[in-house]
């Protein structure tokens, strides 16, 4: 049964981070060489930081992506620390984007759009090999065509590979359930928010993904097997154990470099904090939007980290904040 689990368990997990790295890497080479201009000229306050903050990690697929560049531009003195603070801010609701899509249960999707994404890449490489893709001036042109769709066709494929290991995932959820350690963690989890809190923290510092870890708690809650409320608190973790690799990041940098890390860390540890007694709250209003338990989950995430970024964003505008510009 336990090596049923963790084959299972660790197969989707890596088919998740396959389609997650692909889609990023694709992501990077159709918009990377523009994000540190896009960063640099659009953080003129910390709303427009916010803003930019959210669309670059909603296209990145990667808030860890968008808060490690920020870091180091600050490194570099490209921007100043007070320019950072709203896409830090913004990264928080990005990240949602992934859990939503998720939360939509279109597993059934994965394997045809893997073949669709496949066919399209094979197209693009066919039509590069035999020379039209270079040269001629109409080659040129078709280049320029080729070079999006096989761009599009790895998103594409990479975001069906990641509902493929989702499923990979929840399809061992009886399993897990069945499992004494599960039902000791599920009894404690249920008597303190703070045993899911620690959980989705550890799990997500260990595997530098949380939307790994809030679509493994999907698919538990899916299947019945976790409550809202202790998912609620898992996701809450997560927050807090994504902000390991912007920590890592800023080992070795700057001050401000510093300071762009542990905002990020008192942003989402503050967050958690104000939030974990009303884990309750969030999982009833999440209710009250949809009556499917994995787009609960991914709604009460996508409702926490809104209000965190909300609360503290009239904070960047304080003065002494922005004094900080010259640091």
């Amino acid at each position: 049964m336990l090596t049923f689990i963790l084959i299972r368990v660790l197969g989707g997990f890596i088919v998740f981070m396959l389609g997650m790295r692909a889609m990023e890497l694709a992501m990077h080479r159709s918009v990377g060489h523009r994000l540190q201009d896009v960063l640099r000229k659009s953080t003129a306050t910390p709303l427009h930081g916010l803003l930019v903050g959210t669309a670059t990690t909603a296209v990145l697929q990667s808030s860890t992506a968008v808060t490690v560049i920020a870091i180091g531009l600050v490194n570099a003195r490209v921007l100043t620390f007070p320019r950072t603070l709203g896409i830090i801010l913004g990264t928080n609701i990005g990240t949602c984007l992934t859990t939503e899509l998720i939360g939509l249960n279109l597993g059934s999707l994965g394997w045809p759009l893997l073949k669709l994404s496949a066919a399209a890449w094979l197209l693009t490489a066919l039509f590069g090999e035999i020379g039209l893709g270079s040269g001629t001036r109409a080659g040129g042109q078709l280049s320029r065509f080729l070079r999006p769709l096989r761009n599009v066709s790895v998103v594409t494929g990479g975001f069906a590979l990641l509902l493929i290991g989702i499923a990979l995932m929840q399809s061992v959820a009886p399993a897990v359930q069945a499992t004494d350690f599960f039902r000791g963690f599920m009894s404690r989890a249920e008597d303190s928010v703070l045993w899911g809190l620690a959980a989705g923290t550890v799990l997500t510092a260990a595997v530098h993904s949380s939307a790994a870890v809030i679509g493994i708690v999907m698919g538990l809650a899916e299947t019945g097997a976790m409550p809202l409320e202790v998912g609620v608190a898992i996701v809450l973790g997560a927050n807090v154990g994504t902000c390991v690799t912007a920590v890592l990041a800023a080992i070795g940098g700057t001050p401000s470099g510093r300071f762009v890390a542990w905002s990020h860390v008192l942003l989402n540890v503050g967050g958690a904090a104000l939030f974990a007694p009303l884990a309750g709250e969030l999982g009833a209003i999440a209710s009250a939007l949809t009556s499917s338990p994995a787009s609960q989950v991914a709604h009460a995430q996508t409702i926490f980290n809104v209000l965190c970024s909300l609360i503290a964003l009239p904070l960047c505008y304080l003065p002494r904040i922005r004094k900080l510009s010259a640091t």
